[in-house]
């Protein structure tokens, strides 16, 4: 009896603790009502049920947006009660769901005006990033509150956004939040005014779907991500968040992803174990506050959901960016804290790294977890993979890859941008490479009157490779990967025993009418490949004759005269050999 009678006090106290919990989330607040209809309902039968839900509940029924025409998502206002009624009825036959529109806001912590360095951006070392690049090339939404064009944004370039709350394509900023985390991302930089941002060379794409007073509805939102996603932004930025899971906020944000779309959106203020939403979607991007420290911010969200921590500023120092005064409009130098702060600053990030080459968005979010630097203890996921660093980030991007600034080092290095470049310095080591690879073309021009020549991609790989080789690879820097087989691959076949042993004697046994022998020897019974052996066979006589008349010197042999004799004997022997084989052909 007493194990009977404690059995049923345990059910009543589950059932008790099961319907006064409310998730790990927060359940969120609305007042409006989505209706996403099924794309295969027809205008008439669409109308007809919207003219049935206003008839019987007494509230009109409108479409979100003009964006939201394809998708069938309308709205209404109503409460929890209306909205049992709704997914109960026989409405739901023609609908894909019925939910909450639920209201995000900002996630800005309260604060005060006040002027501060810029910590934020030498704590993630963006300097270092900026060295390769400042994220050119990329559009960055910002879906806000709007975005108003600044002083200290004025040469940052925007492109057309759309407020969703007023449906105007104008989207300027009434509240400020939106305006500051623009700022963060690409604030006007090196303009002699104001403060920086994290990729000054992208481009912001201001998306309003938060009103003056902070609040904004999830169709608006989703619309915005949607809007985004169809009209060239690389990534989304998403400074707001709020309770409630969203089924028509995870179609959007599903549909940017499978777009290509980095999206990324701020944790929460409310010291929370778990992301808020839209942060908490997987294919988010869910950031963390830091404080000037380096530690978590006090208000900052956690655990899970959180991927990453960036700087979002605290009472002992705020992000500082150049924003409007809600109160009269006019752009004011604030300082905010919040993970609404913390979210642009790995949206430049992503910037810099998209305009590194990265582009798909689980590689850009593997190359800001790789990068973060750790946080050995970490038991209640503060930081996610840890605290944002831009200039490892770009460093990891651009791993194995050539980049411009490379380029121009060897450029400089080799004396090609050198003034003196056509009279001396790199002129020497360019000219004789352009003359054994056109010596060889010009032999078998002059040739093809008398033989068979065919110029074949066998015969024209057998040119290139006898005489210069592929010389430009030479130049070629590539992190962390050894430089011999760049060194290999530019040089030809006479010249492979200069590149390995690192000397400028040539090599009697590849400098001669050898190889091309074995070549011949090998190939000459195949139908196409004896070209190959043919054209290197013309390839190492340019290379052999230019050796002659501008670096006659040959291992073994004490004499110019005594090496330049050898090299022409075997240029010419390397002439005769391929009008023989070109004869037995």
């Amino acid at each position: 009896m007493k194990k009977f009678l404690f059995l049923i006090l345990f059910i009543v106290g589950l059932w008790v603790a099961l319907t006064n919990f409310k998730g790990l989330a927060t359940q969120g607040q609305y007042d409006s009502i989505i209706v996403n209809f099924r794309e295969d309902v027809s205008t008439t039968t669409l109308s007809q049920e919207i003219e049935a839900i206003a008839n019987q509940y007494k509230t009109a029924t409108s479409l979100n947006s003009v964006y939201a025409i394809d998708e069938h998502i309308y709205t209404l206002s109503g409460d929890k009660t209306l909205l049992d009624s709704l997914q109960n009825s026989s409405l739901k036959e023609y609908v894909d769901y019925i939910e909450p529109n639920y209201i995000y806001h900002t996630l800005e912590a309260p604060n005060d005006p006040e002027y501060s360095q810029q910590w934020n951006l030498h704590n993630i070392h963006v300097e270092r990033a900026w060295e390769e690049t400042k994220g050119e090339g990329i559009t960055v939404a910002v879906i806000d509150t709007g975005v108003s064009r600044v002083p200290d944004l004025r040469q940052t370039e925007f492109v057309a956004g759309y407020d969703f709350v007023n449906d105007r394509n104008d989207a300027r900023d009434d509240n400020g939040h939106g305006t500051h985390v623009a700022g963060t991302i690409a604030q006007s930089t090196n303009n002699n005014y104001g403060v920086a941002g994290v990729a000054y060379h992208a481009k912001i794409m201001p998306l309003k779907v938060l009103a003056a007073q902070g609040g904004g509805t999830v169709a608006d939102i989703a619309d915005a991500i949607r809007f985004a996603a169809d009209n060239g932004a690389d990534i989304i930025n998403m400074s707001l968040g709020g309770g409630g899971e969203s089924q028509v906020m995870k179609d959007a944000i599903d549909y940017a992803y499978d777009k290509g779309v980095v999206i990324i959106a701020a944790a929460g203020n409310s010291n929370q174990n778990a992301a808020s939403y839209p942060a908490r979607y997987p294919k988010v991007i869910s950031v963390s506050a830091l404080d000037p420290a380096g530690k978590k911010a006090p208000y900052s969200n956690y655990g899970a959901g959180v991927d990453i921590s960036a700087p979002g500023g605290s009472e002992s120092g705020k992000i500082l960016q150049e924003t409007i005064d809600p109160s009269t409009g006019n752009p004011v130098f604030m300082g905010f804290q919040g993970t609404s702060m913390a979210a642009p600053h790995v949206a430049g990030v992503a910037a810099l790294i998209e305009a590194s080459g990265v582009k798909k968005p689980e590689e850009v979010l593997a190359v800001l977890k790789q990068s973060s630097r750790k946080v050995e203890e970490d038991t209640f996921n503060y930081y996610g993979a840890g605290q944002l660093d831009a200039g490892e980030a770009v460093k990891l991007a651009l791993k194995g890859q050539i980049t411009v600034r490379d380029f121009f080092r060897w450029l400089r290095d080799s004396g090609y941008l050198n003034p003196r470049f056509w009279i001396d310095g790199g002129v020497v080591a360019l000219l004789p490479k352009l003359l054994m690879v056109l010596g060889s073309y010009l032999l078998a021009f002059l040739l093809r009157n008398y033989f068979p020549f065919s110029f074949t991609i066998p015969f024209n790989w057998g040119l290139v490779l006898g005489s210069s080789g592929l010389f430009f690879l030479q130049g070629i820097y590539i992190f962390d990967l050894p430089q011999w087989p760049f060194r290999v691959m530019g040089s030809s076949l006479p010249e492979l025993a200069n590149s390995i042993q690192g000397t400028t004697l040539l090599n009697p046994f590849l400098a001669s009418v050898l190889v091309p022998f074995v070549l011949v020897v090998i190939l000459l019974g195949h139908r196409d490949w004896k070209w190959f052996a043919i054209g290197t066979s013309l390839g190492v006589a340019a290379c052999l004759t230019v050796h002659a008349v501008m670096s006659p010197t040959v291992w073994a042999m004490s004499s110019l005269n005594l090496s330049r004799a050898f090299l022409g004997v075997n240029a010419f022997l390397c002439i005769g050999l391929a009008c023989l084989a070109s004869k037995k052909s």
